[in-house]
């Protein structure tokens, strides 16, 4: 039986920061924004492909866009599957290649061709996107171009070029966000040409059918050998594999999503990909363009929401004249447009910027992630209630009662996941945080830390006044408060001026809650959302109002529209930014741990009583209790099961 890794809290962190890249080799736009400096250098102009790239592009795309015609994503959410001959079409396109280089097969394409192609595909059904997406953003190609060695690439990635499906397994019943406690074992052989790997590894997207698999499992240390979580490259028909059920859940209808389990399987010790120990960083690393398929999906998520609204609301007649034309209505519109230019003004960003590979983009890749998969959310509901009883209808019941089907409710359920996976939100606003704070801990992080003795203290005192006499001073003053500033972007510059102050008000109000509350700083996980929250609002904006400046000058008339939008997203951001700065200080955040602490202890349990507990009965919590921790961890852990 495979066992539970049984981690302290110190050392689940030290696992966290041993995994994370802990150097700066290259600027990051975001990065420097927390630290309140706006680049503008840094993506202004709007970088964009070269007349090449963009042609071999839309040649793709047309091709795709032709085929994707053909294809009913009713089908695939009637039958819960994705057809073969959808699958089959696709590979013979390329689909499952589009970032693989020509050299192994592949199309050799761009991130922002490969973004347009998930936003083509998702907008006939959502699991088309993520049956690509989990084979070419986290499966087998992205781990190998990272670090696979040539003789792994050459192997493989025709495979994938060619359709050989692939999957990333990384969570487990027990683990979800704390990989340090990850149990899937892989025994070196007495030989030492192989490994065996044993555990069970849940929420397998594409596992299902996957022929190739990206495993992560701990190695145990021993004399002569570094250990740790390390990443396999398995074929998913070895012997001792076994894909024990296939999950169903309230969206992604087709997802072949399952739990795999492992009984020594043999590996050969070729399979390694990377260095034994070097799982955690190769996944996150993986991760920092992979996160990239999460807003391409819901920036077309928003294109689609935007025509279905601005169609309804031109033909529905209330009170005489079309319900768009009625206020209430009509903000809703307008935050549907604005805010889905914002979400393709992101993606573009960033995914040009990991084209280019000048900047480093993990901050960027994760405020959009984070900030997207947020927002997609906003406008479903949104677009659910501009439809009314039509956007809570099934397409199927609509379409039996003779009415347009459109699947405004599927929409609804699809898009709830992304808020989850590929790291939640909750997981983000902390990751995002690390790196935010990174400048402060690296100058003085002793500080904060409550193991430091005094020596450390001391010295990091030292490192850090040095770092704030120079700093601090350069948060009074910017761009942002001459009117004269930024002229280049027209009626946007204000726009411009306000994300300049801000990001100067966000990073002397990081720098007040480390002084405020020091080592304690990082259990205020609500402080630091609020404060990556602001971070992405201001990304957000910068991104929109360099798009749209530079669609003025490419097209003054299509310009003149982009530029509309920008203002109005920029308007409405500007609302949420200020509200989230009020939130900094005054919350409610002392008062819900009091609450919540009481609920978990069980003294609200007569509040339960009236309803029945359907779930009773139906199976245990998958969740281990550790010995040697406090009650309430237990009853956190217990209670609150982590998500992937």
């Amino acid at each position: 039986m495979v066992q539970q890794a049984n981690v302290t809290e110190q050392e689940a962190r030290e696992v966290a920061e041993e995994a994370r890249e802990s150097g700066w080799t290259k600027p990051s736009f975001a990065k420097e924004l927390f630290l309140g400096k706006f680049r503008t250098d840094l993506i202004h102009p709007y970088p964009q492909p070269t007349a090449d790239a963009t042609a071999k592009s839309e040649r793709f795309l047309q091709q795709l866009r032709d085929y994707c015609r053909t294809l009913d994503g009713g089908l695939i959410e009637r039958e819960s599957r994705i057809p073969d001959e959808y699958v089959k079409g696709l590979a013979e396109l390329g689909c499952f290649g589009i970032k693989i280089p020509e050299s192994y097969g592949g199309l050799g394409l761009s991130q922002v061709a490969y973004n347009k192609a998930l936003m083509l595909v998702g907008s006939v059904h959502s699991t088309l996107g993520v049956l690509l997406s989990a084979h070419q953003s986290i499966g087998v190609p992205e781990p190998l171009k990272l670090a696979g060695s040539e003789e792994q690439k050459q192997r493989f990635l025709p495979r994938c070029a060619k359709g050989a499906v692939s999957a990333f397994l990384l969570t487990e019943p027990d683990v979800g966000s704390d990989p340090a406690r990850l149990a899937a074992s892989a025994v070196p052989t007495e030989d030492g040409e192989a490994y065996e790997l044993d555990g069970v590894k849940l929420w397998t997207t594409n596992g299902v059918v996957a022929e190739l698999l990206v495993v992560m499992a701990r190695v145990p240390k021993s004399e002569g050998r570094r250990g740790g979580v390390t990443a396999f490259v398995v074929e998913a028909d070895s012997p001792g594999i076994t894909v024990e059920r296939r999950n169903a859940f309230m969206g992604l209808r087709g997802i072949e999503n399952g739990v795999t389990r492992f009984n020594k399987v043999r590996v050969p010790k070729e399979n390694v990909v990377g260095k034994e120990g070097d799982g955690l960083k190769i996944a996150l690393g993986t991760l920092n363009a992979g996160r990239l398929s999460v807003p391409a999906m819901c920036a077309g998520a928003g294109k689609w929401a935007l025509k279905i609204a601005r169609e309804w609301s031109a033909e529905r007649v209330q009170w005489g004249k079309p319900v768009g034309e009625h206020s209430a209505v009509g903000s809703k519109i307008s935050f549907i447009a604005s805010t889905t230019y914002a979400l393709e003004s992101v993606l573009d960003l960033s995914a040009q910027m990991s084209d280019e590979n000048r900047n480093d983009i993990r901050i960027e890749a994760a405020l959009a992630k984070l900030w997207a998969s947020e927002m997609a959310c906003q406008i479903a509901d949104e677009l659910v209630q501009i439809r009314g009883g039509r956007g809570y209808e099934t397409a199927d019941s609509l379409a039996a009662r003779g009415e347009r089907a459109a699947p405004v409710e599927q929409l609804f359920r699809d898009l709830r996941i992304n808020r989850i996976f590929e790291g939640s939100t909750e997981i983000m606003h902390l990751l995002v945080a690390r790196e935010a704070v990174d400048a402060h801990l690296s100058a003085a992080g002793e500080l904060a830390d409550p193991e430091s003795d005094l020596q450390s203290k001391a010295k990091a005192a030292a490192r850090a006044s040095g770092f704030y006499a120079k700093w601090l001073p350069q948060l009074v003053t910017g761009k942002g408060q001459v009117p004269s500033s930024f002229t280049e972007f027209g009626s946007l510059a204000k726009h411009m001026r306000y994300v300049e102050r801000s990001a100067r008000k966000l990073a002397r109000s990081t720098f007040y809650g480390m002084a405020r509350w020091q080592a304690a700083l990082e259990v205020r996980q609500n402080f630091l959302a609020r404060v990556v929250d602001i971070g992405a609002e201001l990304f957000a904006m910068s991104a929109s109002c360099v798009r749209a400046e530079m669609q003025r000058n490419e097209d003054p008339a299509a310009g003149a529209q982009a530029y509309d939008l920008a203002d109005a997203f920029c308007e409405q951001a500007r609302g949420r930014v200020e509200s989230l700065f009020h939130r900094l200080w005054d919350n409610t955040d002392d008062v819900d741990r009091r609450i919540a602490k009481s609920a978990l202890s069980g003294e609200y349990t007569w509040l339960e009583a009236g309803v029945l507990d359907i779930s009773e009965g139906t199976g245990p919590w998958i969740t281990t209790w550790q010995a040697g921790e406090s009650t309430e961890d237990n009853l956190a852990r217990r209670y609150l099961p982590s998500t992937r």
